[in-house]
């Protein structure tokens, strides 16, 4: 970004040509159909824009947390694309859901009461996901309970409440391809599958592998591939796979100074200057979504990439701004400093920012927030819902 670029806000940019190149990637590895997850506005890169980008480019279901976030795309145009919501508090909308076209998925008996209730109010069939947990004790349909989950949902789908037409899991450890846990969940979900069937139940989608399992995980793949953290560039499973991040954030400097040797910065004098420098400060900080574990103690954490170079984030990183060290580099107030980007011109990565914090990629793009604007880069790779 050049000092011609200037910026009045922290802004982040979505790159949507490289959402595009992700899907296609991940389409063609996954070698079945791709439901893109676009859950927490689209892992912070705008849910709306993410998903018609990526049905644009090959992806055929969407996917999302919550029903709310399932109905926000259908208010959005998102209208005819298969759609399904998987975390669901027992007092969630059920009915609006069906009668928008929602998938459901279902992680218990109750849950499958309650949709059966709902569906006879919308008078029409919903359209339900058996999802099984696999050994993260958190959402799905426990063991204990699975054979009477599939002998109930086949009575509510021969009296024509019910539809299932999908099973799903999710594998917590398909980041590490070779840990024991996978094996596990792998065989759980083919023991599943199998009792659904043995209950007169055909489900069309079968749908275990996410990201990391497509990338690193054959054994897991199925009918479809449930897809987030891949679309946006990243890259659980660390392999050699060309994924392009798809966002850069950039804030403003409002002043440079000065400054001699042993002059503390910030809350905590927590770093204190080693010798005569000059700092930038920069207008972004923890409530904008930075994570405050970023700036070490000592020396800083991160970098960013300002007046062509890299320098150091010195300090600890405040409410609304941070400090950098910016040494001779010729900087003046309203030069944008890139806090992460894709990593093409040297600038920080999302990856790297996420280190220094000790994090992951997901909860720093997911808690970008406030004050950060949003802009979408758009090119000819980028299309509107294909209608049917």
């Amino acid at each position: 970004m050049s000092r011609s670029q200037r910026i009045s806000a922290p802004t982040l940019r979505v790159d949507l040509s490289a959402v595009a190149h992700n899907v296609r990637l991940l389409r063609q590895r996954s070698g079945s159909e791709l439901m893109a997850v676009v859950k927490a506005d689209g892992f912070g890169h705008d849910a709306t824009a993410v998903a018609a980008t990526a049905l644009a480019n090959g992806a055929t279901w969407l996917g999302t947390a919550t029903i709310d976030e399932a109905l926000t795309l259908r208010a959005d145009g998102i209208e005819q694309a298969p759609l399904l919501a998987w975390l669901h508090p027992l007092d969630a909308d059920f009915e609006a859901a069906i009668r928008a076209g929602v998938d459901l998925a279902v992680p218990s008996l109750e849950h499958l009461q309650l949709i059966r209730y709902a569906a006879r109010r919308a008078g029409r069939p919903a359209a339900v996901h058996l999802h099984a947990d696999l050994g993260m004790s958190r959402d799905g349909c426990p063991p204990a309970d699975w054979i009477r989950l599939c002998h109930d949902a086949e009575r509510l789908q021969s009296g024509g409440t019910v539809e299932v037409v999908g099973i799903m899991g999710h594998l917590g450890c398909a980041a590490t391809p070779n840990h024991p846990q996978n094996r596990v969940g792998i065989e759980a979900f083919a023991r599943s599958t199998a009792v659904a069937r043995a209950h007169g139940l055909r489900p069309r989608w079968r749908h275990l592998a996410a990201t990391p399992a497509v990338l690193a995980l054959p054994a897991a793949r199925a009918v479809m591939a449930r897809v987030g953290a891949g679309l946006y560039g990243i890259d659980p499973a660390r392999t050699s796979a060309p994924l392009r991040g798809a966002v850069t954030l950039s804030a403003p400097v409002v002043a440079v100074r000065e400054v001699d040797a042993g002059t503390p910065i910030g809350y905590d004098a927590a770093y204190v200057t080693p010798g005569r420098t000059r700092l930038a400060q920069v207008a972004i900080g923890y409530a904008d979504g930075l994570p405050r574990a970023a700036s070490a103690s000592s020396g800083g954490g991160a970098d960013v990439w300002l007046g062509g170079r890299r320098c150091r984030v010195v300090g600890l990183i405040s409410m609304d701004q941070m400090v950098v060290d910016i040494g001779d580099t010729p900087v003046v107030p309203g030069d944008p400093a890139i806090v992460f980007g894709p990593g093409h011109h040297g600038e920080p990565t999302l990856r790297e920012w996420a280190r220094a914090a000790g994090t992951i990629e997901h909860d720093i793009v997911t808690g970008l927030k406030g004050r950060v604007r949003r802009v979408l880069d758009q090119d000819d790779h980028v299309g509107t819902e294909p209608r049917p």
